[in-house]
Order: C-alpha cells, then sequence, then structure tokens
C-alpha cells in the first residue's frame, strides 16, 4: 500500500519495536488467526423472552483483547463476529449487540444480590445501562471484525484504525505527534471504557464525525492481563495515521529531546528483557 511508505522508518523514528495493529471489516472470515469459538448472540429479545443460556454465554468467554493479544504475540490475526464474540461487552463495543443487556448491566456494576459477583466498574445497573447507552457504538462496518499487524495488510484493505500498544514514553510521542499534525489541544482523549472500545469504539466514532482525533487506553482492569506491565494503547482513525506517517520528519522526533526519550525507550527495552 502506498500509504505504508515509510511505516519502518518512522516506527525506528518512534522507538517502537512492533507493528500496529489496523482494524478492517471482511465479508469472509480470515483464514487463520485467533478468534472466539462460535456463540449465540445474547441479544435484549432474547433475554426478555428467556432464551439466553447465560452458562453458555459466560463460558465460552473470550476477550477481545485476548485475541488481540495473542495476535500480536505471534504476528497473527484477530478477527470477532456476531458469530464469534466471545464476551456480550466486546458484541456490543464492536458494533455487533444493542442495547445491552440487563444481565450485563448487572454484571459490571453491582452485580445480583445472592446470584452473582458484580465487577464494580459502575456503581449500580441503572447508571450502567445509562452509560452504554450514552456510549452507542457505531454498527460494524462488515461481517467480520479483522485486526491484524499494517505489514500483513493485503491489498484492498482499507483500516478505520491503527492501534499501538505501548509504554507511556512512547504514548507521549504519539500523543505530540497528535498535536504536531493537527493542532488541535483536545485532539487526544480518553473517555471511560472497556479496553476494546478504546481501540474500536470511539476512535471510530470520532472518525466518522469527520474528526482527527486519537484515544489512549488500556485503563479497563479485565484488560490489564492482556497488556504489557505499564502498557497502553493509543488508537488513531486512519486519516489520522496516514497524516502522522508523512509528516513526522517535520516533528520533534527528529530531534535531540526525543533522543533523550529514545534512551529512556532502551533503558526500559533492557528492564524488561526486550532488547534482543
Amino acid at each position: 500500500m502506498a500509504a505504508m511508505q515509510g511505516l519502518d522508518e518512522f516506527l525506528e523514528a518512534l522507538g517502537y519495536r512492533e507493528q500496529p495493529m489496523a482494524l478492517v471489516y471482511s465479508d469472509q472470515p480470515p483464514s487463520e488467526g485467533f478468534h472466539p469459538k462460535a456463540s449465540d448472540l445474547p441479544t435484549k429479545d432474547k433475554e426478555d423472552q428467556g432464551a439466553i443460556n447465560w452458562g453458555e454465554v459466560f463460558g465460552n468467554f473470550s476477550c477481545v483483547m485476548g485475541n488481540i493479544w495473542r495476535a500480536r504475540k505471534k504476528h497473527s490475526v484477530a478477527w470477532m463476529s456476531a458469530g464469534h464474540f466471545g464476551c456480550p461487552g466486546g458484541a456490543f463495543y464492536l458494533g455487533y449487540l444493542k442495547p445491552q443487556t440487563d444481565m450485563i448491566c448487572a454484571y459490571i456494576s453491582s452485580g445480583i444480590p445472592g446470584a452473582m459477583e458484580g465487577e464494580r466498574y459502575i456503581s449500580d445497573p441503572v447508571a450502567c445501562r445509562a452509560f452504554f447507552e450514552a456510549v452507542d457504538p457505531l454498527p460494524a462496518a462488515g461481517p467480520y471484525t479483522v485486526f491484524k499487524p499494517l505489514d500483513l495488510l493485503a491489498e484492498g484493505d482499507e483500516p478505520e484504525v491503527v492501534a499501538f500498544f505501548a509504554r507511556p514514553e512512547v504514548i507521549s510521542g504519539l500523543n505530540t505527534l497528535t498535536m504536531f499534525v493537527t493542532n488541535d489541544i483536545h485532539a487526544v482523549t480518553s473517555p471511560f471504557g472497556a479496553g476494546c472500545s478504546h481501540i474500536t469504539t470511539f476512535p471510530r466514532q470520532y472518525a466518522a464525525q469527520g474528526g482527527l482525533k486519537a484515544v489512549v487506553g488500556g485503563w479497563d482492569p479485565s484488560c490489564r492481563k492482556y497488556l504489557k506491565t505499564d502498557e497502553l494503547t493509543f488508537t488513531a482513525p486512519w486519516p489520522l495515521f496516514k497524516l502522522m506517517l508523512e509528516r513526522w520528519r517535520e516533528s520533534f522526533l527528529t530531534t535531540p529531546t526525543w533522543g533523550l526519550v529514545r534512551k529512556k525507550i532502551a533503558r526500559s527495552e533492557r528492564a524488561w528483557g526486550e532488547d534482543s
């Protein structure tokens, strides 16, 4: 892809050793990669009819971030769909399930007394319902949501967003570069949400609104097990990422100041045994 020219040089200047992950949509499932098991989507209508087997839903649990973590480790692909969602929350954030069920509103908040312990990320089910309604994810733009490293993009792939998984020094570079190419002090944001919402829901919404806005995430305690120690996510809509790739050479990334930060990145890599 023409837009990928200079990618390796950009990543080297940034001090980022990993290929960022692109979100693309497909009409067919990838022939390889990681994905949740097939499962029946637990919709609100089915819940109202008492037609959801919650034991099966939770028994087939497979986190979106967990599948992406496996794909990152193997330099491979992760994909989900309405029939392979793994997590009801992930199905919601990826745009396959709306409205969310009362069970998940209880699970994420205060639970069900005597029956289910809640995660207590939101105070109560009513507040959780209001949160889901406010988030209101865009529908998935295709039957299959696919995450793949940028260097595995095929001809015709058109990413919606690009996600970096990095520690604060690299995040600082991405944050500052976003300001450099947009001149917008609010161009990087970090709303409350699940780990997968930060790399799908919010950046897709901002892109649909025509904004060049990136999202810092990875705060969700439930997704931390699928991130390295001290690692966060930084996700940019495709148009913003392309602008960063085109203009980084004009920015601070070529200055002695960034050179000092690069030394800190190297120390961090040595400390975590990632400098080989």
